[in-house]
């Protein structure tokens, strides 16, 4: 990511073309099309990945992993969103081999709700949840980590 920090407005809806996926769409053109913002900032650069946090101002389906892919960023591994394809680095085996093998260390999205938030709709309390990083993605961190330093 070229930028430290920024903010995606974009409105989602079903992807024409595939009802498993939302999309981004230009204001007006779909009716359907809901109003949509993330908020991110950069936590840690890693060689090919970027360790992202992200702040939503609306709560839409797939909306991190929509918006995400909206700006050229998908979610590392995410198969329904194209995370899941080598993107960026080397074309060298031993790179495949290397991202071949932290798919498979955390073999789905690598995306993760550290905090989330909300008022209850029957009693009007605010429930507010928090859960550390799970095992997998430490892992697979720690690996971009070491991968990265490897190359300086």
């Amino acid at each position: 990511m070229k930028e430290n920090e920024g903010t995606i407005i974009g409105a989602l809806a079903r992807d024409p073309r595939d009802r498993m996926l939302f999309t981004v769409f230009p204001e007006g053109e779909n009716p359907a099309a809901k109003y949509a913002v993330t908020h991110y900032k950069v936590i840690e650069r890693m060689a090919y990945v970027t360790l992202v946090e992200c702040r939503l101002e609306t709560g839409r389906t797939h909306q991190i992993r929509v918006h995400m892919k909206h700006i050229g960023h998908t979610i590392f591994n995410d198969e329904r969103y194209g995370g899941h394809d080598i993107l960026k680095g080397t074309t060298a085996s031993k790179y495949k081999q290397f991202v071949k093998n932290c798919f498979e260390i955390c073999p789905r999205q690598a995306l993760h709700a550290k905090t989330l938030g909300f008022v209850h709709p029957r009693s009007g309390e605010f429930m507010h949840f928090e859960s550390e990083l799970p095992d997998d993605m430490q892992e697979l961190i720690g690996k971009w980590r070491n991968y990265a330093q490897n190359m300086e």
